[in-house]
């Protein structure tokens, strides 16, 4: 049985939002990260970008995710964030073209005196600590994030998580774990490693390979926040019922959905979030009749009706799988 160790929400554009990281926390999440927002944005007090870094006092360790190229734009971000967050974390992991095309997110990878310079000058703006999330290199020229975590480490990142794959590999193929491996050891700062953790079975043998001090889950968690939970109880490190009850696919689905509805009132009031259809999409994907479903999802009217659909459609297929 392996060791608990801290499992991450990964920092996702459109599905991280404060609902959401609620939700994951409460289905057994330790940390959360805001979706990815643009330094460029912030620094400029882009409403839009401001959004993103909502905060809830019931979120007890509150972490946004910031990106770019530009110094001077993240050394003002890094200014303006500090008295809201408990760390800021720093985005050199993204593929996208639209980042990448600005010289941020992983293509700066390409140039590992460049991360330290900026790094740097966040570390000295900022009176709160901060942790870089990367990936293994752009993939082109030979791999620079162990040559880049060594280096982040002497100038005081408190944390670095490691995606296991290049900028050009994007999401295909498979995380190399062997090198993350490396990485935690050649430094002693936690290292987190991320990449393919899909459940109970993916998080043990990828804490057995690359020895890392947290896991973090991206994909796997969007539209399943239960992930956290099921990764805890089927690996021994909880005794926990979780807050669903009864450990059944569609009834944990039903609970998480409504309980988002439910936060999404809380937090957002009746405009609801700017992301719920797409985490309607997602809690429905891969389930009978989903397609026709999705469909009628476009013609909702409000957020409100919109969580309704979705509801009704968990809440007939657990009638469904009762009845056979």
């Amino acid at each position: 049985m392996s060791v608990p160790v801290p499992l991450f929400l990964a920092p996702m554009a459109g599905v991280t939002d404060l609902a959401y990281r609620l939700l994951a926390s409460e289905c057994g999440a330790d940390y959360t990260l805001t979706e990815f927002t643009a330094a460029s944005g912030l620094s400029r007090k882009e409403k839009k970008s401001w959004l993103k870094m909502e905060s809830h006092p019931r979120e007890h360790v509150f972490i946004p995710q910031i990106f770019g190229g530009d110094e001077d734009e993240m050394v003002t971000t890094v200014r303006m964030l500090q008295d809201r967050a408990d760390v800021i974390d720093i985005n050199f992991g993204c593929p996208a073209p639209k980042v990448c095309r600005n010289n941020a997110g992983a293509a700066l990878l390409r140039d590992p005196n460049q991360v330290v310079r900026l790094v740097r000058a966040c570390i000295r703006a900022s009176e709160v600590p901060i942790s870089v999330k990367m990936r293994l290199g752009t993939g082109g020229i030979p791999d620079t994030a162990l040559e880049i975590t060594e280096r982040l480490e002497s100038e005081g990142v408190i944390r670095v998580c490691v995606h296991g794959r290049t900028l050009k590999q994007r999401y295909s193929g498979i995380a190399d774990w062997d090198s993350i491996n490396q990485i935690v050891n050649s430094v002693s700062i936690p290292v987190i490693a991320n990449g393919d953790v899909t459940d109970a079975k993916s998080a043990e043998s990828c804490l057995n390979v690359t020895g890392a001090a947290g896991l973090m889950i991206g994909r796997a968690a969007i539209g399943r926040p239960m992930i956290f939970h099921t990764i805890k109880k089927e690996l021994g490190w909880t005794k926990e019922k979780p807050p669903w009850e009864f450990d059944d696919p569609i009834i944990s689905r039903i609970w998480c959905w409504e309980r988002y509805l439910t936060l999404c009132d809380e937090v957002y009031g009746k405009a609801g979030s700017k992301n719920s259809k797409r985490h309607a999409i997602s809690f429905t994907k891969g389930l009978p009749g989903a397609s026709a479903m999705r469909v009628s999802l476009h013609k909702a009217q409000s957020h409100q009706q919109l969580g309704r659909m979705v509801s009704t459609y968990l809440r007939d297929l657990e009638c469904s799988a009762m009845a056979h």
